[in-house]
């Protein structure tokens, strides 16, 4: 008995700390669902329709999708859908540059020829609203 008393405890904070990040699962599927919208507002399509690249929209502080695996010599194409913001991109290990800003309705786009998995951020938003990426590169 004495080993249920312990292990309910544990139990029952291992739950607790999980919910949390199931609803901020819920939340970010909701805030790209937004992003998608406004995509569709801004460009007439669906971003999954854009032929020869991989879309990814930048919206409210977030990319969205944060993690996304493309094949070498995709050509990834990131969206400012937010409605004031400015964003750019920087691709850590990935020897350019931070892209320039880009303004609602703008991109800046990276063809990846090279495997491996490469972190991206925000330049002005990773540290303030922790805006960070990930793009998984596959031969």
């Amino acid at each position: 008995m004495m080993c249920i008393k312990t292990l309910l405890p544990a139990a029952l904070l291992m739950l607790a700390t999980s919910v949390p990040a199931l609803a901020g699962d819920d939340d970010q599927t909701a805030l790209c669902g937004e992003a998608e919208e406004r995509y569709v507002e801004m460009f007439g399509q669906a971003s999954s329709e854009e032929e020869g690249v991989t879309v990814v929209t930048m919206y409210k502080y977030n990319f969205c999708p944060a993690q996304i695996t493309v094949p070498v010599g995709t050509t990834v194409r990131w969206v400012n859908v937010d409605k004031r913001t400015s964003h750019s991109v920087l691709v850590k290990d990935f020897g350019q540059p931070e892209s320039d800003r880009a303004f609602p309705e703008e991109s800046i786009e990276f063809t990846f020829l090279e495997a491996g998995a490469l972190d991206y951020l925000c330049g002005p938003h990773w540290e303030s609203h922790d805006m960070i990426g990930m793009v998984t590169v596959e031969p």
